[in-house]
């Protein structure tokens, strides 16, 4: 799936989803709130989670919302607002890390988890910082990767282990919002 961002005029967050079947692009029905800057994750293009991210008019949010195959649902609200949120994990089994309540600061190193229900505030991240990288099969292992602090841009990577972060070997090259995907550890 690919959902929300920001497009041509008129400028303003987008609400639009569009569904991948292996061969095209397809739009299918938007999100309850557009926004940008926002987390995202998800194990199928049946089955996706999106959460924070800047909602325009609405400013810095903190709602979530669930993708069933044809709807977004509001679910339960994170615990911090943040833009520049990065996720792993799946629809059911998700974690939300890094960003800031605006950018460029002050910036966060919280990390929640989510259940399928609810999101928990667990064990931040190492580093604060914002536009990781972030991968991983669902709330117990992850990969933060890259971000910035603005300046710097970083390539430093943490590992979650399902309780803490630790700190692994950086990218071969430092940067912000890089596109990412696999599992960890493999990714």
């Amino acid at each position: 799936l690919a959902f929300g961002g920001f497009g041509n005029a008129p400028y303003a967050q987008k609400t639009t989803t569009d569904k991948w079947n292996g061969t095209n692009w397809t739009v299918v029905n938007p999100m309850n709130l557009g926004r940008l800057y926002a987390g995202g994750t998800g194990q199928s293009n049946t089955a996706a989670l999106v959460f924070g991210g800047d909602g325009g008019a609405t400013g810095t949010t903190n709602k979530t919302e669930k993708w069933n195959g044809t709807n977004w649902t509001e679910v339960n609200v994170m615990n911090t607002t943040r833009v520049h949120i990065s996720g792993a994990g799946t629809s059911t089994s998700a974690l939300a890390f890094g960003g800031g309540p605006g950018i460029p600061v002050p910036l966060k190193a919280s990390t929640e988890s989510w259940n399928g229900t609810n999101w928990t505030t667990v064990n931040s991240l190492g580093t604060a910082r914002y536009g990781m990288g972030g991968s991983g099969l669902n709330n117990t292992s992850a990969l933060a990767f890259g971000g910035t602090q603005d300046p710097p841009q970083l390539g430093l990577t943490e590992s979650w282990n399902g309780s803490n972060w630790t700190a692994v070997g950086d990218l071969s090259t430092p940067r912000f919002d890089p596109g990412s995907g696999g599992n960890s550890p493999a990714t």
